[in-house]
């Protein structure tokens, strides 16, 4: 009867069917009950078999949340296809990194390629190495797409599935120029909004590159959130020259991938009471109202659809309403965007500049 009792409570316990378990408890109850009658003994490997369950029970769940973690690290690890550039596919002799566009099937027929695989990478075989060529009369840009590249306008026509939400965009790079036209790293989040049938910006950031870098160097670049859902695609875009190219210029690039998470960040969750931007559209200054009943400092940003910083102003607000003035008449007409940043929540609002 106190071996039925047992098992009733380990399997209560335990919550699942484990039978090979459950069998050897009860062959040891038989033989205890025969070498054995002590009442406090038999009470006391009760109670050990039932934590025995608990415990099989515990580290059954931690190997499941254990396995939980790892996949997820590993998909959030693998977000940007072949980051490393090590994978290769030569077609016809047209050697392309896997998952991304070049311009080296259009310069091809002059036995020229703007994009191809350096060596050594940075801790592996490869590097993505994109250098601006002359074919011609024309000096042709040392262009990498995550996606599809449209040759003739030199512009991404696609990138891939994405629905994380970083913070930064890393990597490492070389690059030199030897004209005045810098190149650029710049990486943009969207998503398709089905009720406009258009693909909206939710998030991007741009480094127009700098000086020289002829060895290996860390670069970071931090996306600037224009809206608080998450995107449905990327698309990154490696640029070695500017609008004009010079023959030699050149970006390296390597180990790209994706860090951080504005998750902890609550995206258009409202900071105060109210807050009103007007005129809108605004054409030399643009006022910022913050009805709040607390104290409380702010960041006012103001950046461009691109996602570049051209104002910001810090408010501290009172109980009551708190008005900032923006001088914007040295801004080109079109779409900005105002970010109102405080300690855990960021508001953000779409302007028009006349």
């Amino acid at each position: 009867l106190s071996s039925f009792i047992t098992f009733k409570l380990c399997n209560a316990i335990s919550g699942r069917d484990n039978f090979k378990l459950k069998k050897a408890y009860l062959g040891f109850q038989i033989c205890f009950f025969f070498t054995a009658n002590f009442f406090l003994f038999r009470l006391l490997l009760h109670y050990a078999c039932m934590n025995f369950f608990t415990f099989a029970k515990k580290n059954d769940m931690k190997r499941k949340l254990l396995f939980i973690a790892v996949a997820f690290s590993t998909t959030m690890v693998a977000q940007i296809p072949n980051s490393g550039f090590e994978a290769w596919t030569n077609a016809g002799g047209i050697n392309t990194p896997n998952g991304w566009g070049t311009l080296n099937a259009m310069t091809a027929p002059s036995m020229t390629f703007t994009a191809a695989a350096g060596t050594p990478g940075v801790g592996s075989a490869t590097y993505l190495s994109l250098t601006s060529k002359s074919i011609g009369a024309a000096n042709v840009n040392g262009i990498a797409v995550s996606g599809i590249l449209n040759t003739s306008t030199m512009q991404p026509v696609s990138g891939f599935a994405y629905t994380g939400q970083p913070v930064s965009m890393t990597g490492k790079w070389q690059h030199m120029i030897f004209g005045s036209s810098q190149g650029s790293v710049s990486v943009t989040l969207t998503k398709w909004n089905t009720l406009t049938s258009q693909r909206e910006t939710v998030a991007s950031g741009l480094q127009n590159l700098s000086g020289m870098a002829r060895s290996w160097a860390n670069f970071t670049i931090n996306l600037n959130y224009v809206m608080g859902v998450a995107p449905d695609s990327c698309i990154i875009v490696l640029k070695a020259s500017g609008a004009s190219p010079t023959d030699g210029d050149y970006l390296y690039v390597d180990n790209l991938a994706f860090s951080g998470d504005i998750s902890s960040i609550i995206l258009n969750e409202s900071l105060a009471e109210n807050i009103t931007i007007y005129p809108n559209p605004a054409k030399n200054d643009l006022f910022v109202s913050v009805t709040s009943n607390t104290t409380q400092n702010l960041k006012i940003e103001l950046t461009n659809i691109e996602g570049q910083l051209m104002h910001t102003e810090l408010l501290s607000t009172t109980q009551g309403t708190s008005i900032q003035t923006i001088n914007t008449s040295n801004l080109s007409p079109g779409t900005y965007f105002i970010k109102i940043i405080g300690d855990n929540a960021i508001e953000i609002k779409k302007i028009i500049i006349d």
